[in-house]
């Protein structure tokens, strides 16, 4: 894998711009477009969704924050204690936060907001918090059911950014939507679903974690997150100016910003891989070796060349390599093996017809092939049907917005899909083949009781870390014996900024661009 600190570039892909913008262009206004995969968010209420975006981090702080290389940090929380047996965590708060409506942060916002999780999508979070208490103002004790080896990361993850309990109460299914209220840098102004959202400096905001220079308010006055699923208009807009900063610059799209003097592009590793997932509820999928033979028919290796231009790395299993969970078994490693793969569907009574598409009992092996618009996932599917093609499978693709395709995933209208996921923690299997979740986010649609068992040893049996890295490898190596999704490639992070219009760091701090680089970016004078 290739990676580079900091070097001058300009993208045609998905754009994030920093250049927040309000009614009227100010010079510390700047606007930013999402990434491919933070499209399609519909609320920023942090406890109930499933899909946040880089604008929650500026909204909701965190009691502790991850740095890039793994280490916590502290941020509403100023130290914290985990009991010898694991059973209990004591976090001391900071003194003087506040949230956006003026209230008071303290341990009672703590005992109030964790509750809340129960029943949501996201209670695994505090899964194993069995009850808060309030030690004093300014300490709280987590009690826990079980020991919890991943509560510093759970705590660190933008789903647990900390809500303002009276207007979480006050707002109801509205919070998130019309209002959302936190501790964070920037308030929310307006939400326009799947067009934009604008965030306002946080005047009173002298809390920042130490991974920001700046302890005090942002010198940015306001920030406009643009969704732009076209990332051939993304790169216009950050040529003529209507962007100044782009989240998940496509790697396709490198080259073409080393003519761009004035821009600069940041590379970071990344947290999340490109894969295609496998419905195996239905024909011809809920055959075992179709579904391995459709594994064995994608070249990574040639798509990394090809697509990439051998930035980022080929994707063999569902988790990025630098986790150790990612070290399974190498047999069971997704890798290109083209006449495996005819062999396998030779098995399944899948015969060469007319056409070169196979054919069983007179039926065509034609596939649905679903992906997200946006030019990254749109070429990537393109090489994929080619892949697929070549062993006699006909993929028709069909192209949804990142709100639209997921309701097809609830719906069990799919058969294959070409999607990402970002999340740099092994929970990320659980999140996305526990059968608790059937349709969204388990695209596989994949309900076993092994499986199942497997996830609930890895979530809530794992009494160190050593242990939970032990039982998600596991947990990892047999759902890549099922062949449920197919890996694809491990990308890069790619952000590219207008150089004349701002100052970014040089090191960013933290696993993506959230509000403590933010809090150090100024506008250029």
């Amino acid at each position: 894998m290739r990676y580079e600190t900091k070097k001058k570039l300009m993208s045609g892909a998905a754009i994030v711009a920093a250049c927040f913008m309000t009614n009227v262009a100010l010079a510390q206004d700047l606007t930013i477009a999402f990434s491919a995969d933070e499209l399609g968010a519909t609320s920023y209420n942090p406890i109930t969704s499933s899909n946040l975006n880089s604008a929650a981090s500026l909204i909701f702080d965190r009691l502790v924050e991850q740095d890039a290389d793994q280490s916590y940090h502290p941020h509403l929380a100023t130290s914290w204690e985990e009991s010898p047996d694991g059973m209990s965590w004591t976090f001391k708060l900071k003194e003087g936060v506040t949230f956006h409506d003026g209230t008071a942060f303290n341990a009672q916002s703590i005992a109030d907001w964790i509750p809340d999780f129960a029943g949501t999508d996201n209670a695994y979070l505090v899964g194993a918090v069995a009850s808060i208490e309030v030690v004093d103002n300014l300490t709280v004790r987590f009690v826990m059911s079980r020991p919890e080896p991943n509560f510093l990361y759970n705590l660190s993850s933008t789903f647990m950014g900390v809500p303002g309990a009276s207007s979480y109460d006050a707002l109801g299914d509205d919070f998130g939507v019309t209002a959302a209220v936190g501790t964070g840098p920037f308030k929310l102004s307006k939400f326009d679903i799947g067009l934009e959202t604008v965030l306002v400096r946080n005047d009173d905001y002298a809390w920042a974690s130490d991974l920001s220079t700046n302890q005090g308010a942002a010198k940015i006055d306001s920030i406009t997150f643009r969704e732009i699923p076209d990332q051939s208009t993304a790169f216009l807009e950050l040529k003529t100016g209507g962007v100044d900063l782009l989240l998940g610059v496509p790697t396709a799209f490198l080259k073409i910003l080393e003519a761009e003097s004035n821009v600069t592009v940041i590379q970071m590793p990344g947290t999340g891989i490109h894969y295609m997932p496998i419905n195996v509820t239905v024909a011809p999928f809920d055959d075992i070796k179709v579904r391995e033979a459709t594994g064995l028919a994608i070249n990574q290796e040639a798509i990394v060349a090809s697509i990439y231009n051998g930035v980022g790395a080929p994707a063999h299993n569902f988790l990025i390599s630098a986790l150790p969970e990612a070290n399974v078994d190498p047999s069971l490693n997704v890798s290109y093996d083209l006449e495996k793969a005819k062999k396998l569907l030779d098995e399944a009574g899948w015969v060469m017809g007319d056409g070169d598409v196979r054919m069983k009992d007179g039926v065509a092996l034609t596939v649905k092939l679903f992906t997200q618009n946006g030019s990254e996932f749109t070429t990537l599917t393109q090489v994929v049907q080619a892949q697929l093609a070549a062993i006699g499978m006909e993929a028709i693709i069909t192209v949804f917005d990142s709100s639209t395709i997921r309701d097809e995933y609830k719906a069990n209208r799919h058969q294959l899909a070409v999607r990402g996921y970002d999340w740099n923690n092994s929970d990320i299997l659980d999140w996305f083949f526990s059968g608790e979740r059937i349709g969204y986010p388990n695209v596989s649609m994949w309900k076993d009781v092994e499986g199942q068992r497997l996830n609930d040893v890895a979530m809530e049996e794992s009494k160190n870390s050593n242990e939970r890295i032990a039982n998600f490898k596991m947990y990892h190596e047999y759902v890549l014996s099922q062949h449920l999704f197919v890996p694809i490639y491990q990308p890069t992070k790619n952000i590219a900024y207008n150089s004349d219009r701002l100052n970014v760091p040089e090191k960013i701090r933290g696993t993506r661009l959230r509000s403590q680089t933010v809090l150090d970016m100024t506008i250029v004078e």
